[in-house]
Parts: C-alpha cells; sequence; structure tokens
C-alpha cells in the first residue's frame, strides 16, 4: 500500500515539474523598439529573452494619456511577435516573424505578445 502512495505522489511530483517546466518557456533573442524619451528625444529600448504567451507593455508607452507609443519594432528573437496599438495587448495588432527585419517608424505599438 504505501509503495503505491509513494508512486503516485513521484508521478504528480514529475507531472508539476512538466507542466512548471513549458509554462516558463521565453523567446531568445531580443525584441528592440523606439521611443521617445522624458527629454523629447528618440531612444531604444529591448526586451531580452521575453517570456512566451505573456503580455508585455512597453514601459515607456504604457501610459496613452502621459506618454507617445513605442515605434518601429524589431522583433530578433526566434518566436512570432504579435504587436498591439494599445497597453494588455488591446486594439489593433501586427505579427512580425521571428528573426525579421526592422518595421517602419510609422508601426506604433504598447504591448506585444511571443509565441502563440
Amino acid at each position: 500500500m504505501r509503495l503505491r502512495h509513494s508512486f503516485t505522489a513521484a508521478c504528480g511530483a514529475l507531472a508539476l515539474t512538466a507542466t512548471l517546466a513549458t509554462s516558463a518557456h521565453a523567446a531568445t533573442g531580443e525584441f528592440h523598439y523606439g521611443f521617445i524619451g522624458i527629454n523629447g528625444e528618440p531612444q531604444t529600448g529591448t526586451l531580452l529573452d521575453p517570456a512566451s504567451r505573456e503580455c508585455v507593455t512597453i514601459p515607456e508607452a504604457a501610459d496613452p494619456d502621459a506618454s507617445e507609443p513605442a515605434f518601429a519594432p524589431h522583433n530578433a528573437t526566434d518566436e512570432f511577435a504579435i504587436v498591439f496599438t494599445e497597453p494588455d495587448c488591446t486594439g489593433d495588432s501586427w505579427t512580425l516573424r521571428p528573426h525579421g527585419r526592422p518595421a517602419s517608424e510609422r508601426l506604433k505599438l504598447r504591448s506585444v505578445v511571443f509565441g502563440g
């Protein structure tokens, strides 16, 4: 009887470990974007190895009432990136290919999600 409980507990621990390992997946590489700094000058931001399937609101463009949107995203990660015009992955969206070319400065964004 004890052996059966030990085996069941070990299987449960293994399943939990496998679940946690897959949920912590990250896109490998860098995601670059431009933004207007508090001094009014264009600057560049980078997300390094961002988490997959989690919405990332661009910190420098998070508040539509206080900041301009980020622009010219460049997806140099190994996963597709979906960029959104509003915070929290809402609004219009565009998909950028993995290891793609930099997008135009006309492409504005406030959030992004990787993978799918």
